[in-house]
């Protein structure tokens, strides 16, 4: 299908939903869902890159995910050391910067050695820029912001929107402009709720290891029909 190139989305966001359920359904383990799901991240990486899409934020690991279970967040953690290390040399090749938002301090001590390992060396690429959210919650993120605020002692009436934007977790990065999930369900799960306030939304059936190339397209297609107001008259 054919996409125009100036009127591509700057930041896309993805809630990969539905690792779990695709497992269930082939009767496989569900940590075979998520390996498989792996397999989706590298596409969307990918085919972000080749489209030359500056921003992509990748929903990895909510606060909520550590209420699964233990053997499921140890295989959610090797899964994320392993694409961490497999996709370096892709990331320097292809100018791809990584960046994490989150409460990152817990995380297990290895996966944030590696994690800030690998964001050093790739802090100087340029072409695009790959953010994983991890061990992330909206809320979370506006009470941190909050939190770091009151520490300055400001006066009632002092805080602006500005102020809270700039004790968010990445402050620099510009509001996601598509926000797409996978496996239907119609909620954001507490992600970038503060970001996403004119973000166009993209809900597919279609469970995140089966999202294809062709499912990408399909969803930036359909962004590039929206009239985006901001809140404007029509």
């Amino acid at each position: 299908m054919e996409l125009i190139k100036e009127n591509l989305p700057c930041h896309v966001a993805i809630i990969m939903d539905g690792n779990g359920r695709w497992a269930k359904r082939h009767g496989l383990k569900r940590y075979q869902g998520h390996e498989k799901g792996a397999d989706t991240v590298r596409m969307v990486v990918r085919t972000t890159r080749e489209l030359g899409i500056p921003y992509l934020t990748l929903y990895a690991f909510s606060e909520e995910n550590w209420k699964r279970s233990s053997i499921e967040i140890q295989t959610l953690m090797r899964l994320l050391n392993r694409f961490l290390e497999s996709e370096l040399n892709e990331m320097m090749e292809n100018g791809i910067r990584l960046l994490a938002m989150g409460r990152l301090y817990k995380l297990p001590s290895a996966t944030q050695k590696l994690l800030y390992k690998t964001m050093e060396i790739t802090s100087k690429n340029k072409d695009m820029t790959l953010i994983l959210a991890l061990s992330y919650g909206g809320r979370q993120e506006i009470l941190d912001a909050i939190n770091e605020i009151l520490k300055q002692k400001y006066e009632p009436g002092e805080i602006t929107e500005e102020i809270l934007r700039s004790h968010m977790y990445l402050k620099e990065i510009p509001d996601p402009d598509l926000l797409i999930r996978t496996s239907g369900e119609m909620r954001i799960s507490n992600f970038m709720i503060w970001q996403i306030a004119y973000t166009e939304l993209y809900i597919t059936p279609v469970l995140w290891p089966d999202f294809s190339k062709e499912d990408y397209l399909s969803a930036l297609n359909d962004y590039q029909k929206r009239d985006r107001r901001f809140g404007g008259a029509d």
